[in-house]
């Protein structure tokens, strides 16, 4: 069945919750317009989506808050899924600057390498870069939970707040800087710490916590092989209501 013209189709999703899916090609419509789509301004009731040729264009479903899962095969450009709310997004490829930024919940994988300020101010769901991530990852995050299969660049979780930032390869320098109550998980190498962040104890309810994590990110891998960095809680007034994260 075409709809649109013949710009998206419907097809069938054998076995799937829902027996369609929509794909829309973004070389023939505009961003602008496949967001509406996407946040159902349109109307339309689908809960699969998959965008194709998306060819590094900004601000790809962005603004979404309804439960569809949305299937993006190809690169991205800046600030893709952001402000992301219960929607499942899946980018086969890179993602520009910011993606995630802001996001609210829900789920937002990313296949290949993640740009500067991955899940910046995210206050809460689940970011997952299969690749590295570069400056700034975690910058002001408020709640999300971002796992890094490789490694990340300078100034990761600069004045994060809460939630947890897990890397499982190495980081470069300032990891930490200025950091308030967020939990940074690490396996690899990191650089100089970032003022305020210090190397902390592994306990037992850390450890659970990372493997929950490692799970939700559909990563093998082992929490014992981990650090664990926070706060020394020397350059803001700490609340003790807090200490529980620490």
């Amino acid at each position: 069945m075409q709809m649109f013209g013949n710009q998206a189709q419907e097809k069938f999703i054998a076995g799937g919750i829902m027996d369609k899916i929509k794909e829309i090609d973004l070389n023939n419509f505009e961003v602008k317009e496949l967001n509406k789509i996407l946040q159902k301004r349109d109307g339309n009731n689908f809960n699969h989506f998959n965008i194709i040729n998306p060819m590094g264009a900004h601000a790809i479903a962005t603004g979404l808050d309804a439960d569809i899962e949305v299937k993006i095969d190809g690169h991205v450009g800046y600030y893709c899924a952001g402000m992301n709310q219960n929607s499942e997004i899946t980018i086969h490829g890179n993602a520009g600057v910011g993606v995630a930024e802001n996001m609210m919940s829900g789920k937002v994988f990313v296949k290949g390498d993640a740009s500067q300020s991955a899940g910046a101010t995210g206050h809460g769901g689940l970011l997952v870069i299969e690749g590295n991530a570069s400056a700034r990852c975690g910058i002001s995050m408020k709640g999300i939970d971002i796992v890094v299969k490789g490694s990340v660049g300078h100034n990761s979780a600069f004045m994060a707040q809460s939630g947890n930032l897990v890397i499982c390869g190495n980081a470069e320098d300032g990891l930490g800087d200025s950091i308030y109550e967020t939990t940074i998980f690490i396996k690899g190498e990191f650089g100089n710490l970032g003022a305020d962040c210090v190397e902390k104890e592994m306990k037992k309810d850390h450890f659970e916590r990372l493997e929950i994590l490692l799970k939700r990110a559909n990563i093998k891998d082992d929490p014992k092989k981990f650090k664990r960095l926070g706060s020394a809680r020397k350059l803001y007034n700490f609340d003790v209501k807090n200490s529980g994260n620490y």
